[in-house]
């Protein structure tokens, strides 16, 4: 693996990119699941006055202010920019005032109340609150323009935009975490799965704010954009831009939605709730994402009304729940109907009260939960995070579930329906098991739409269905192996796998396995097994097709392939 380090570059007129780099995941967080590494963007604007903006998180402090200090005396720079605000990036702040005392701290409204909370009393920078459509001279034609574009867990994002370069720097919005040599986005399309995913992770939960931004962002005639994270964008602009509007309106087409409330006093109950939002998403349901400590009430209560269901996160602090999240919980139980599921989870350092809190109130007031309450002791773990997802997405089909008994059916409709869905039934495929394991992750599924696809490299598809607690176990690069089930032999695995896991459940108890060259389990009862790696994935409707290169493969004994029949095509 290599080191990190600081790729510099110039991307305009008196404008370089500083790129701190890391090859290796930054964190645990849903959002670097991928583990292709990222890169924390911060950019030097040199004008008759010299403006610095974004710089990284502590992981990268050091590194980042020598490859500074060896292009430029941070006494002369004048502004700091901050596309937002944390306690991680705040490390480096500090760090930089120490050394450069007189720079004045450029942030909306939100990030100046944010920040003397993560700067110790020992700074006392100038700050300089900017407003939208606010410009800030910096001389030699460059007058930088600023957009708000705050959303619940970002809620100081500014993006900042320079018309003599046309770079317009966007912070959070565009980004992908992937670390490579490129400084922009030539062949684009190779990170097409990356800015997918980000924007699942990232974006997705706070689609009703980022439309609002992008409104905002496209009176702008911007040439590149200046990413916080992976290449910035230059010749896949439009192409991404257009990405962004389709997935928003698709996150808007979904009727069902789920409040997420909560707080998070050091970031482990966000990172909680992100995991969480990111399986109620690739279920097919909305999420609402409220940062109880910003919103206001009335936008708590109208969430309320208008969900499916509702989940609380808290941390504990000095053994109670904090004010914000009573509030919203007051409101809560004042306007949700009792027919909407609940969820409650939480992070905590010694006790725990807040959780039981919430449970208990949720309780007593006659609400169903979607998932037993989640109690994390510290930071989350992967294996955390995935059960955060796993409980999301048992969430999110339980509410959907629940509308579908609400329907009234119309039998003429319905008639027709069932003769497209009999005859779209007819077409059968192999029953087999895909099994993965990655460090500490397992999974499995039944899966039956499996076809060859390539003689040279051996290859297949397979149809995974978005909401599958496996499907983030198996994106481009990821090992797995399929089992393939022996007619007359296979009833007993396919009860097992077909059966509901709690999240985070063993899938394999009970069940005779070994494990292959890639690492993946091998069922020794199948009929063969091949070991594969993702080729490449195609989004499909509610699912997503995996191509699969095999590497290696053997049958385990004699007989035929279990087939799959089906009375109809709308369900496996």
């Amino acid at each position: 693996m290599k080191p990190r380090d600081v790729q510099v570059c110039p991307i305009g007129s008196d404008t370089i990119v500083m790129r701190s780099r890391t090859w290796d995941r930054l964190k645990f967080e849903i959002e670097y699941g991928l583990k292709r590494g990222t890169t924390a963007n911060s950019y030097l604007i040199q004008g008759d006055k010299i403006a610095l903006i974004d710089p990284p998180g502590e992981s990268f402090t050091d590194i980042f202010l020598k490859a500074l200090q060896e292009r430029i005396d941070p006494t002369t720079i004048d502004y700091l920019i901050l596309g937002h605000v944390n306690p991680n990036r705040g490390e480096t702040i500090k760090a930089l005032l120490k050394i450069a005392p007189q720079i004045t701290i450029v942030c909306s409204n939100p990030g100046a109340v944010l920040l003397p909370n993560i700067l110790s009393s020992e700074f006392s920078p100038e700050l300089q609150v900017v407003k939208g459509e606010d410009i800030l001279d910096l001389g030699k034609g460059h007058q930088l323009e600023f957009i708000t574009t705050p959303n619940p867990r970002y809620p100081a994002q500014l993006c900042t935009y320079d018309p003599k370069t046309g770079v317009l720097y966007t912070d959070k919005l565009f980004g992908a975490h992937v670390c490579g040599d490129q400084i922009f986005d030539e062949g684009w399309s190779v990170y097409a799965e990356d800015r997918r995913y980000y924007f699942d992770c990232l974006i997705a939960p706070y689609a009703k704010q980022i439309n609002t931004a992008l409104e905002k962002l496209s009176r702008k005639p911007a040439q590149i954009y200046g990413t916080g994270h992976g290449p910035l964008v230059r010749y896949g602009l439009r192409e991404l831009t257009d990405s962004y509007q389709q997935w928003l309106e698709a996150q808007k087409a979904n009727t069902l939605s789920v409040a997420l409330i909560y707080a998070s006093a050091y970031g482990n109950t966000a990172t909680l709730s992100q995991a969480i939002a990111s399986g109620i998403t690739k279920a097919g349901v909305r999420v609402e994402s409220i940062n109880a400590e910003v919103a206001e009430p009335d936008d708590i209560k109208e969430a309320i009304n208008g969900c499916s269901g509702f989940i609380f996160g808290s941390p504990t602090l000095g053994g109670h729940a904090p004010t914000q999240i009573q509030t919203a919980l007051g409101i809560t139980l004042a306007n949700a109907d009792k027919s909407k599921l609940a969820g409650v989870f939480g992070s905590y350092g010694w006790s725990g009260e807040a959780i039981d809190l919430l449970e208990s109130k949720f309780r007593d007031g006659g609400y169903q939960f979607g998932f037993d309450p989640i109690r994390v002791k510290f930071s989350p773990t992967q294996a955390t995070l995935k059960t955060c997802e796993e409980a999301g997405t048992d969430f999110a089909q339980a509410v959907k579930k629940a509308q579908k008994r609400r329907q009234p059916k119309n039998s003429v409709s319905q008639s027709q329906t069932d003769r497209l869905q009999q005859a779209l039934g007819r077409i059968v495929g192999s029953l087999s098991i895909v099994t993965c394991q990655e460090e500490e992750l397992s999974g499995a599924m039944l899966a039956s739409w499996i076809s060859q696809a390539t003689f040279n490299p051996p290859g297949f598809t397979v149809a995974v269905a978005k909401e599958r607690a496996i499907e983030s176990l198996l994106h481009k690069g990821n090992s797995f192996v399929l089992n393939i089930l022996r007619e007359g032999d296979h009833i007993g695995l396919m009860k097992h796998f077909l059966k509901p896991f709690s999240p985070g459940e063993d899938r394999f108890e009970g069940v005779k396995t070994e494990v292959a060259d890639n690492g993946s389990p091998i069922l020794q009862d199948a009929l063969a097994y091949l070991e594969c790696k993702v080729g490449d994935r195609m989004e499909c409707g509610d699912h997503w097709v995996i191509y699969a290169i095999v590497t290696k493969g053997e049958v385990l004994q004699d007989g035929v392939t279990a087939i799959h029949h089906r009375k109809s095509g709308s369900h496996y």
